[in-house]
């Protein structure tokens, strides 16, 4: 897909700011391996079509919340991502009507529980527990599509306790925005309120109780500030 496939650049320099609470979220999508080089790292190969896996929404965590890092994990890990809001939903979209129902961008975290991870891999079992605990989709506010000038290049970062530790550019990913949008409709109905987790650039790392992780585009459009913490007791 080119660029000139997406929606025309944003005119004007106001940039509005959609709350996803006003949403009912009815699914939580994941992406893996989007990235190449964060492929490489987990020592995964480069897939050939989306690799897709889902989050319970009761994983949500809205900007200025709490990590509950689990007692099952000894290495939660923060995996960085651009995340979409679909404002309009419906099965088999075209790569035009895709983009189209793309109401925002925000900023997201995949927390992954990667021990639980890698032992159901090994096991041929599903990532759900690994990725669905509570509190493990962070998300911020969303930058409204009409406010974003170029969706092929969304600058993000991620700092944890003030040090940079991941980056990424939407422009490097495998599958774009709209080709995932397009390839998720040909499998499930899609709903206004979904919410669709991009894949994560390289520098994935762990969090420790105690840790604060600054998410933000670079521009400065939204940002996302969460802690992280051991389970509450009781």
């Amino acid at each position: 897909m080119t660029h000139h496939d997406s929606p025309a650049p944003a005119r004007g320099t106001t940039t509005v700011l959609i709350d996803p609470r006003q949403y009912c979220t009815r699914t939580l999508f994941g992406i893996g391996r989007n990235y190449a080089a964060h492929a490489r790292e987990l020592g995964n190969p480069l897939p050939t079509e989306p690799v897709v896996f889902l989050k319970p929404a009761s994983a949500l965590l809205y900007n200025g919340g709490t990590i509950r890092l689990p007692p099952e994990s000894s290495n939660v890990q923060h995996e960085l991502e651009l995340v979409l809001l679909l404002g309009a939903g419906g099965r088999h979209l075209s790569i035009d009507q895709a983009w189209r129902a793309i109401a925002g961008y925000g900023i997201g975290i995949d927390v992954t529980a990667r021990d639980l991870q890698r032992k159901a891999q090994a096991a041929g079992n599903p990532w759900s527990i690994a990725k669905g605990f509570d509190t493990f989709a962070p998300i911020s506010t969303f930058v409204a599509s009409e406010s974003i000038a170029n969706p092929h290049a969304i600058g993000f970062e991620l700092r944890v306790n003030g040090k940079l530790r991941q980056t990424g550019n939407s422009g490097e990913m495998l599958f774009n925005c709209g080709e995932i949008v397009a390839y998720l409709s040909t499998i499930f109905t899609l709903y206004p309120g979904d919410l669709i987790f991009t894949g994560s650039p390289e520098g994935v790392g762990t969090i420790r109780p105690g840790d604060r992780l600054v998410a933000r585009f670079v521009d400065g459009s939204t940002s996302l500030e969460v802690d992280a913490a051991p389970p509450m007791r009781g």
